[in-house]
């Protein structure tokens, strides 16, 4: 989700300066959260600030240590499954189990195409 513009954060706290509207009508005015418009015009009196603060960067990748491994298990055999990769991870981690989906996801990211092999499928 983006962060509200500077513009319509400055007329929000120009209305509450005002002081003819309460925040919940201002709120509605904007088509914004009640929390949203507290929290800016609070932020606005503690800092005298109402840019949006920057972004707080997310969780990290829980197999990002792991990259090198992986990109030698898919090259050396590209038809691998999620759950033979996942095990493998696993057992260099030594964690007791990785998801296949976490799997799934760390392999879009490094963006390792893989090879599906119709006679393993089943096995």
């Amino acid at each position: 989700m983006r962060a509200y513009s500077n513009d319509l954060r400055r007329r929000i706290i120009e209305r509450i300066q005002k002081n003819e509207e309460s925040q919940a009508e201002i709120a509605e005015h904007f088509s914004v959260s009640l929390s949203f418009v507290e929290k800016l015009w609070h932020r606005f009196l503690a800092t005298g600030s109402l840019e949006a603060k920057p972004h707080a960067g997310g969780r990290e990748r829980s197999l990002k240590a792991y990259e090198g491994l992986i990109r030698a298990e898919v090259k050396a055999q590209s038809d691998i499954t999620l759950d033979e990769l996942a095990k493998k991870v696993a057992e260099a981690s030594g964690k007791a189990r990785i998801g296949i989906m976490t799997m799934c996801d760390e392999l879009r990211r490094l963006k390792l195409p893989r090879k599906k092999n119709g006679l393993r499928r089943g096995a």
